[in-house]
């Protein structure tokens, strides 16, 4: 596998792209209504009233396989930043999103990113819907590559496996514990962190 140093890995929807206002504005506009602590949780079902896990694992399914996926905006001042890391600094993303196994869906999370973040981005990696990411980063274990996630399990994997784990904080993770990794709130803090030798 090509790994160099000036790699930088992230997950998609939290990380770099906005997925959840994304999402809760489908959900609304098909007449779901959102909880007023909805941002605190990360499991969609109890975003939602009268929503149950099997049916928000459909939702999410076919959320994330329509054209909505191809318009998602980015998250927070991610552009400005992933822009200025790759233009400045030579970085370059290869981006692991759990989106789907549909090739509809990937094409279009592929044309997204790029028009998005143009050539920063390296690769995407694709795994299915909700996937762990345990196996897929197992190949840079000890790398010590950095990491940016949002969901708590998959920045704890990464630090297990010797990345350097960036934690992008929403309501759901604000007060987890991060001890080992670093804890951001926006992308100006992860440039900072970046460049900053870290």
């Amino acid at each position: 596998m090509n790994i160099h140093n000036k790699l930088i890995l992230s997950d998609c929807d939290g990380a770099i792209l906005d997925w959840q206002w994304a999402f809760q504005i489908w959900m609304q506009e098909r007449g779901y209504r959102l909880k007023e602590d909805a941002d605190h949780h990360y499991d969609v079902y109890d975003m939602f009233h009268q929503l149950s896990e099997i049916e928000s694992k459909h939702l999410i399914k076919t959320f994330n396989e329509s054209a909505a996926i191809g318009f998602m905006p980015a998250l927070r001042d991610s552009v400005y930043y992933v822009k200025l890391l790759h233009e400045l600094h030579g970085y370059q993303f290869r981006i692991i999103t759990s989106l789907s196994k549909d090739a509809n869906a990937q094409k279009l999370r592929d044309m997204n990113l790029r028009k998005t973040f143009g050539n920063a981005i390296e690769t995407i990696v694709f795994l299915d819907t909700g996937a762990d990411k345990d196996e897929v980063l197992e190949p840079y274990r000890d790398s010590g590559l950095f990491w940016i996630e949002d969901k708590y399990d998959n920045f704890k994997v990464g630090m297990k496996l010797g990345l350097k784990s960036i934690l992008m904080e929403h309501g759901h993770n604000a007060y987890q514990d991060i001890i080992g990794g670093v804890g951001v709130k926006n992308w100006q803090e992860i440039y900072n962190y970046i460049v900053g030798g870290n």
